[in-house]
């Protein structure tokens, strides 16, 4: 369990969805919530009188849709944590919520135990991905003409088993452990891996491994 308290704003204009979302996260005992919003502009006017660790945000919305509300929130406080809520129809905009900067994304037929598991890895400064996108990984990203940019990026074996173990859904600990190095290698593995590719965060470098043919899946 989180050692404190973390706050929340739900973003999404399907009102029976947010009340369903707002249940289960009562049932994890370290959530407040602080706000919810309808749209993403309902949602950049209250974010000034707020301080959420996460923001829990749909992706079509009326008025302004996530991807905006995102970016402009982005923006204007660089710290903040974003989760993706999508269906597995949001294909399209799923790289454009990648390029705001979200830590994560979540399918919208989410269980307590996976929400409590991706609000502890993006409060922890991770990010988390629900299993079930790795079909919009392959369907959207791979192209059967892409060479692998293993060779052209130097990517090092150690860094190309750690991209693996991130395909397969490991967090920073749990590959540490499996390689029997501190997580601070990781991190530090991590930041190379971004730094050769160009990436802003995990979730846009696992894209590009598995665009790029870097990882099995």
């Amino acid at each position: 369990m989180a050692e404190k308290n973390i706050n929340i704003i739900i973003v999404d204009d399907h009102e029976i969805f947010r009340n369903g979302l707002k249940m289960v996260l009562n049932r994890l005992k370290y959530v407040n919530i602080l706000a919810e919003a309808s749209n993403g502009k309902e949602f950049l006017e209250l974010l000034p009188n707020h301080h959420p660790d996460i923001v829990l945000m749909d992706i079509e919305m009326p008025v302004m849709n996530g991807i905006e509300a995102s970016d402009k929130a982005m923006k204007e406080y660089p710290g903040l944590k974003i989760i993706a809520l999508t269906m597995f129809n949001d294909d399209e905009y799923i790289q454009s919520m990648i390029d705001a900067g979200v830590k994560g994304f979540l399918i919208k037929n989410i269980k307590k135990d996976i929400l409590d598991r991706a609000l502890q890895e993006v409060n922890n400064g991770g990010n988390y991905y629900s299993q079930e996108l790795m079909q919009f990984f392959t369907r959207r990203l791979t192209k059967e003409d892409d060479k692998s940019k293993e060779e052209e990026l130097n990517i090092t074996k150690r860094e190309k088993e750690i991209l693996q173990l991130m395909a397969e859904g490991m967090n920073n600990k749990e590959i540490a452990d499996s390689l029997f190095v501190s997580e601070r290698t990781i991190i530090g593995h991590k930041s190379n891996l971004l730094a050769k590719t160009g990436c802003k965060n995990t979730i846009g470098l696992l894209a590009y491994a598995i665009k790029n043919k870097l990882v099995e899946i």
